[in-house]
């Protein structure tokens, strides 16, 4: 590995979540840090914050040591850096990329492969958890990467979350998330589901989730999206919406079918996803899809 200090860190993509893991890289850390998004208006804020100002994603390529992108999906991580005139052209021997969005494994690999050729590191570090999460600097971060790089990279991430795991090698961050997120999926549609019966049954939704939550039902979904959205029934705009959530699914869907496992309970809740976006709720809070079991 080349090794290099990172003294200064560059931030792509002020999102939902971005925004605030921007922020606190710049009031928790102790580097400078460059900002940039096609938004003038989280940028700002950013700048407001602490960051300074870029012009472009490529000037912050080549004016940090460190630079984390943090995208709605695969498809604009591609475009980002393996495009015509894609970050990937300017990484420089040393440096580090760091994808923070959901991406397909077999982008981080095909990315990290072409850093190695240039003599730079690239790791995948996708997020879980809530949007107060990465407000508050507690979210979890699977982290695919060679063990040196994951070294390296540690106090830049641990400034955004409580637990930071090395998951394997690049790619395997991306799979940990996407399984993650499969499994949150199908635990937030079986809540729709006891809660909608239950109700109709005579029993006060509160009674269900309160008792729930004692016994082997429990979840981190049922005590995050159960009690604070499916209950009383909230579906924000600017959250985890169907349609990112769609978006994750297909990736795990993907990875099924690519290795021959059957996945009948994701495959249920993709086709619910589908039903709330055509039913005009894609942009809304995914827990959303209680509405269509009623």
């Amino acid at each position: 590995m080349r090794a290099v200090n990172i003294e200064s860190l560059g931030f792509i993509g002020l999102g939902v979540m971005g925004e605030a893991m921007c922020r606190n890289l710049t009031t928790r850390g102790s580097w400078p840090v460059t900002a940039f998004d096609v938004k003038p208006e989280p940028l700002a804020r950013a700048v407001e914050a602490g960051a300074s100002k870029a012009s472009s994603a490529g000037e912050i390529m080549d004016t940090t040591d460190m630079v984390i992108t943090c995208l709605p999906g695969g498809d604009e991580v591609r475009k980002l850096v393996l495009g015509g005139d894609g970050l990937i052209n300017r990484v420089r021997a040393g440096q580090f990329l760091v994808d923070m969005s959901t991406s397909q494994p077999s982008l981080m690999e095909e990315i990290a492969e072409v850093a190695r050729d240039r003599d730079a590191h690239f790791a995948d570090a996708p997020i879980a958890r809530t949007r107060q999460a990465a407000a508050d600097g507690t979210l979890a971060i699977m982290v695919g990467a060679d063990q040196a790089v994951f070294d390296a990279i540690y106090p830049v991430l641990f400034t955004m979350g409580t637990d930071v795991v090395h998951c394997g090698g690049p790619g395997a961050g991306q799979v940990v998330k996407t399984m993650n997120n499969m499994v949150l999926f199908q635990t937030v549609a079986a809540l729709a589901e006891a809660l909608c019966i239950a109700e109709r049954s005579g029993v006060d939704g509160n009674t269900l989730l309160n008792a729930m939550s004692k016994g082997s039902g429990d979840s981190f979904a049922l005590r995050n999206h159960g009690i604070k959205s499916l209950l009383p029934e909230i579906y924000p705009g600017q959250a985890f919406s169907v349609k990112y959530a769609a978006k994750d699914l297909s990736y795990a869907l993907d990875a099924a079918r690519q290795h021959g496992v059957r996945t009948p309970g994701a495959q249920s809740v993709a086709k619910l996803f589908e039903q709330a976006i055509a039913a005009g709720d894609g942009d809304r809070y995914f827990p959303v899809i209680r509405r269509l079991l009623a």
